[in-house]
């Protein structure tokens, strides 16, 4: 058995193809999303600030706009220079500051101008949401007025958490879903294929051995998947892990059990390697988008909600975020881990009713 799972490995290292998708496909996700959302980057893009008004407002609004790290600014003078910027999509927007804006006198301008490009609606609102904000807090100070009402934000957590951290969590459940299923259900279905596994049956080798071989040796190659992606996303794009991140492992590599189970139940089905390739296909790309890997899932319609979020990746993601983002104990909801194992058991039922070493 041993031997066997020495076997696996080397096998696995040398389809370099096979290893390409597997280990550094994620990390191409991790990378991308890392320059894109990260705590380090600013998160709308660049802004065309045209300061007009050499009032005090302007200069403090023009100071507050550069140390949000919401957005960042180049400085123009010239209107058609930066609409011609805008509409070649090499800026973000276009804040227009009037002159005499904040001055005392009466017919002194009273709005400031933003010129946007309505395909950009989520940058837009974090534009025009920052402009509202601060200007709303200088009405209430020039009235010298104190709002009634207001917003108390409490956390789980005492940590910044960014979209990235939110993310990197999805990117390792996918990473997991997709090396386990279609690495299992593929190559299981080569092993067929090529008469390898009917060869098995004629050794001294029994099949739970070779069974646990391969699961060890995909588990081996979900450790150092999980190990890359945290490295890059934590080390390079600073991402936050507020929880155990030792757990966070350990519940990671039960995911590795669970799509490995999944993978199983695929190879029983298949009887041939694009077969596999299809089913596997066929059920990774809908939880991918789905189940939580990219957003929340209580975004999604009520009805599509109240399906997908009984998915084998969903209920996972929702345990590891717990456990990295808000430092909480998975077990706190039962029924995600009640999920989790229902799933594992109702595929190895599948696959200890249907995988065969042997061909019938």
């Amino acid at each position: 058995m041993y031997k066997m799972f020495l076997t696996n490995l080397k096998m696995m290292v040398r389809g370099r193809q096979a290893l390409f998708w597997s280990l550094f496909f994620p990390m191409v996700f991790t990378i991308i999303f890392g320059f894109f959302f990260s705590g380090d980057t600013a998160g709308v893009g660049t802004i065309v600030l045209i300061n007009q008004s050499n009032t005090e407002l302007a200069s403090s609004l023009e100071k507050a706009m550069g140390e949000s790290n919401i957005f960042k600014i180049q400085k123009e003078t010239d209107l058609g220079t930066a609409k011609d910027l805008l509409k070649k999509n090499k800026i973000t927007a276009i804040i227009e500051i009037p002159a005499d804006f904040g001055s005392p006198k009466l017919d002194s301008p009273k709005q400031i101008i933003v010129i946007n490009d309505p395909a950009n609606a989520q940058s837009n609102l974090a534009v025009t949401g920052f402009l509202d904000k601060y200007l709303t807090v200088v009405n209430y100070q020039i009235q010298k007025a104190q709002p009634i009402y207001s917003v108390k934000i409490e956390t789980t957590t005492d940590t910044n958490l960014t979209y990235y951290d939110f993310v990197l969590v999805g990117l390792i459940g996918m990473a997991l879903m997709n090396a386990s299923i279609q690495g299992i259900a593929i190559s299981m279905a080569k092993y067929r294929q090529d008469k390898i596994l009917k060869r098995i049956t004629t050794t001294p080798l029994r099949s739970w051995k070779f069974v646990f071989a391969e699961v060890s040796a995909r588990l081996v190659q979900n450790l150092v998947q999980i190990s890359l992606i945290l490295i890059v996303g934590i080390y390079f794009f600073h991402a936050h892990i507020a929880g155990n991140i030792f757990l966070l492992i350990v519940f990671a590599m039960l995911g590795g059990l669970l799509f490995q189970s999944i993978g199983f139940a695929v190879a029983s089905v298949a009887t041939t390697v694009d077969a596999a390739q299809g089913m596997s296909i066929a059920v990774t790309i809908p939880m991918m988008f789905l189940a939580g890997v990219f957003f929340p899932i209580d975004q999604l319609p009520k009805w599509l909600f109240s399906i997908v979020q009984y998915l084998p990746l969903a209920p996972l993601l929702r345990m590891m975020r717990g456990i990295g983002l808000e430092n909480i104990s998975p077990f706190t909801n039962q029924i995600n881990i009640i999920i989790v194992f229902a799933w594992i058991v109702v595929m190895l039922f599948v696959s200890i009713m249907r995988f065969r070493l042997a061909d019938e």
